[in-house]
Protein backbone atom coordinates (compact mmCIF):
# COMPACT_ATOMS: atom_id res chain seq x y z
CA UNK A 1 0.00 0.00 0.00
CA UNK A 2 3.03 2.61 0.87
CA UNK A 3 4.67 1.37 -2.58
CA UNK A 4 1.65 2.68 -4.51
CA UNK A 5 0.90 5.74 -2.44
CA UNK A 6 4.61 6.25 -2.94
CA UNK A 7 4.34 6.29 -6.36
CA UNK A 8 0.95 8.20 -7.07
CA UNK A 9 2.71 10.97 -4.97
CA UNK A 10 5.96 10.75 -7.86
CA UNK A 11 3.21 10.78 -10.79
CA UNK A 12 1.34 13.43 -9.51
CA UNK A 13 4.88 15.45 -8.91
CA UNK A 14 6.01 14.71 -12.20
CA UNK A 15 2.71 16.12 -13.94
CA UNK A 16 2.47 18.99 -12.14
CA UNK A 17 6.26 19.51 -12.88
CA UNK A 18 5.58 18.77 -17.01
CA UNK A 19 2.70 21.32 -16.96
CA UNK A 20 4.40 24.03 -15.49
CA UNK A 21 7.34 23.44 -18.42
CA UNK A 22 4.33 23.44 -20.74
CA UNK A 23 2.54 26.21 -19.62
CA UNK A 24 5.51 28.28 -19.49
CA UNK A 25 6.73 27.46 -22.94
CA UNK A 26 3.63 28.04 -24.76
CA UNK A 27 3.39 31.50 -23.29
CA UNK A 28 1.43 34.14 -25.88
CA UNK A 29 3.07 35.96 -27.89
CA UNK A 30 2.70 39.65 -27.23
CA UNK A 31 4.64 42.31 -29.04
CA UNK A 32 1.89 44.81 -27.87
CA UNK A 33 2.43 47.07 -25.34
CA UNK A 34 -1.38 47.16 -23.76
CA UNK A 35 -0.32 49.82 -21.17
CA UNK A 36 1.27 52.08 -23.78
CA UNK A 37 1.75 55.72 -23.77
CA UNK A 38 1.03 55.74 -27.23
CA UNK A 39 0.85 59.78 -27.62
CA UNK A 40 4.05 59.59 -25.80
CA UNK A 41 5.59 56.69 -28.11
CA UNK A 42 4.35 58.42 -31.23
CA UNK A 43 6.13 62.02 -29.97
CA UNK A 44 9.88 59.95 -28.86
CA UNK A 45 9.27 58.12 -32.20
CA UNK A 46 8.81 61.16 -34.55
CA UNK A 47 11.34 62.79 -33.39
CA UNK A 48 13.78 59.94 -33.27
CA UNK A 49 13.19 59.51 -37.72
CA UNK A 50 14.17 62.98 -38.12
CA UNK A 51 16.73 63.22 -36.24
CA UNK A 52 18.32 59.91 -38.16
CA UNK A 53 16.42 60.92 -41.69
CA UNK A 54 13.35 58.20 -41.10
CA UNK A 55 10.26 57.84 -41.47
CA UNK A 56 8.21 56.47 -38.37
CA UNK A 57 6.37 52.92 -39.88
CA UNK A 58 3.33 52.45 -37.38
CA UNK A 59 1.64 49.03 -37.04
CA UNK A 60 -1.59 49.68 -35.73
CA UNK A 61 -3.04 46.29 -34.02
CA UNK A 62 -2.53 44.46 -30.90
CA UNK A 63 -2.18 40.99 -29.13
CA UNK A 64 -5.50 39.65 -30.12
CA UNK A 65 -5.25 39.99 -33.60
CA UNK A 66 -3.43 36.87 -35.66
CA UNK A 67 -2.21 39.00 -38.59
CA UNK A 68 -0.75 41.14 -36.60
CA UNK A 69 1.44 38.88 -34.60
CA UNK A 70 2.40 37.13 -37.80
CA UNK A 71 3.24 40.73 -39.66
CA UNK A 72 5.42 40.87 -36.58
CA UNK A 73 6.84 37.73 -36.03
CA UNK A 74 7.91 38.07 -40.26
CA UNK A 75 9.24 41.51 -39.84
CA UNK A 76 11.62 40.49 -37.09
CA UNK A 77 12.18 36.94 -38.59
CA UNK A 78 12.65 37.77 -42.20
CA UNK A 79 15.89 39.27 -42.61
CA UNK A 80 15.36 41.58 -45.95
CA UNK A 81 12.42 43.15 -44.01
CA UNK A 82 14.00 43.17 -40.93
CA UNK A 83 17.02 45.26 -42.56
CA UNK A 84 15.61 47.52 -44.46
CA UNK A 85 12.67 48.83 -41.47
CA UNK A 86 16.42 48.82 -39.45
CA UNK A 87 17.80 51.26 -42.11
CA UNK A 88 14.79 53.26 -43.07
CA UNK A 89 12.10 53.13 -40.44
CA UNK A 90 11.30 53.54 -37.01
CA UNK A 91 9.27 50.76 -36.12
CA UNK A 92 6.13 51.72 -33.86
CA UNK A 93 3.62 48.95 -32.41
CA UNK A 94 0.81 51.28 -31.60
CA UNK A 95 -1.79 49.05 -29.52
CA UNK A 96 -5.38 48.80 -30.50
CA UNK A 97 -7.49 47.76 -27.36
CA UNK A 98 -9.65 44.91 -28.36
CA UNK A 99 -12.30 46.75 -26.42
CA UNK A 100 -13.90 49.33 -29.01
CA UNK A 101 -14.88 51.75 -26.29
CA UNK A 102 -10.81 52.46 -24.95
CA UNK A 103 -10.02 53.37 -28.23
CA UNK A 104 -8.37 56.31 -29.18
CA UNK A 105 -10.77 57.54 -31.98
CA UNK A 106 -9.39 60.85 -32.29
CA UNK A 107 -5.51 59.42 -33.40
CA UNK A 108 -7.90 57.39 -35.93
CA UNK A 109 -9.04 60.94 -37.20
CA UNK A 110 -6.00 62.67 -37.22
CA UNK A 111 -4.53 59.72 -39.05
CA UNK A 112 -7.07 59.89 -42.16
CA UNK A 113 -9.40 56.75 -40.37
CA UNK A 114 -6.61 54.00 -40.98
CA UNK A 115 -8.76 51.86 -39.04
CA UNK A 116 -11.46 51.62 -41.70
CA UNK A 117 -8.73 48.75 -43.44
CA UNK A 118 -8.85 46.79 -40.07
CA UNK A 119 -5.82 45.74 -38.29
CA UNK A 120 -2.96 45.25 -38.69
CA UNK A 121 -2.94 48.72 -40.96
CA UNK A 122 0.24 50.45 -41.31
CA UNK A 123 0.71 54.20 -41.47
CA UNK A 124 3.99 55.96 -42.40
CA UNK A 125 4.60 58.94 -41.22
CA UNK A 126 7.74 61.68 -41.86
CA UNK A 127 10.06 63.02 -39.12
CA UNK A 128 7.30 66.19 -38.62
CA UNK A 129 4.26 63.59 -37.76
CA UNK A 130 2.81 64.16 -41.13
CA UNK A 131 0.86 61.31 -42.40
CA UNK A 132 2.61 59.89 -45.84
CA UNK A 133 0.92 56.75 -46.30
CA UNK A 134 -1.80 54.23 -45.13
CA UNK A 135 -1.24 50.95 -46.18
CA UNK A 136 -3.81 48.18 -45.76
CA UNK A 137 -2.27 44.60 -44.55
CA UNK A 138 -4.64 42.80 -46.87
CA UNK A 139 -2.51 43.55 -50.24
CA UNK A 140 1.03 42.11 -48.50
CA UNK A 141 -1.09 38.97 -47.74
CA UNK A 142 0.11 35.99 -50.22
CA UNK A 143 -2.39 34.73 -52.90
CA UNK A 144 -2.12 31.25 -52.29
CA UNK A 145 -0.19 30.93 -48.58
CA UNK A 146 -1.74 32.30 -45.04
CA UNK A 147 0.91 35.13 -44.02
CA UNK A 148 2.65 37.58 -45.60
CA UNK A 149 4.46 37.63 -48.90
CA UNK A 150 7.92 38.80 -48.44
CA UNK A 151 8.71 40.00 -51.92
CA UNK A 152 5.25 42.59 -51.34
CA UNK A 153 5.99 44.06 -48.18
CA UNK A 154 9.87 44.43 -49.64
CA UNK A 155 8.41 46.81 -52.33
CA UNK A 156 6.21 48.31 -49.91
CA UNK A 157 9.34 49.36 -47.57
CA UNK A 158 11.32 50.37 -50.22
CA UNK A 159 8.58 52.89 -52.20
CA UNK A 160 7.58 54.63 -49.09
CA UNK A 161 11.31 55.14 -47.05
CA UNK A 162 13.04 58.89 -47.47
CA UNK A 163 14.70 58.17 -50.44
CA UNK A 164 12.26 57.09 -52.43
CA UNK A 165 9.95 60.52 -51.75
CA UNK A 166 12.39 62.91 -52.05
CA UNK A 167 12.45 64.38 -55.41
CA UNK A 168 15.83 64.94 -55.63
CA UNK A 169 16.61 61.13 -56.12
CA UNK A 170 14.68 61.27 -59.51
CA UNK A 171 16.41 64.58 -61.03
CA UNK A 172 19.25 62.31 -62.66
CA UNK A 173 16.43 60.69 -64.66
Amino acid sequence: MKTLLKANIIILFVICQLSIVNSSAQTPYKPYNENQDIRGDLKKSTELAKKENKHVLIQFGGNWCPWCIRFHKMANGAKPIDSLIRADYVYLLLNVSQDKKKRDYNLFREFGYPNRFGYPVFVILNGDGKVLHIQDSGFLEHCTEKGYDTAKVVTFLKMWNVRAIDPATYKQM
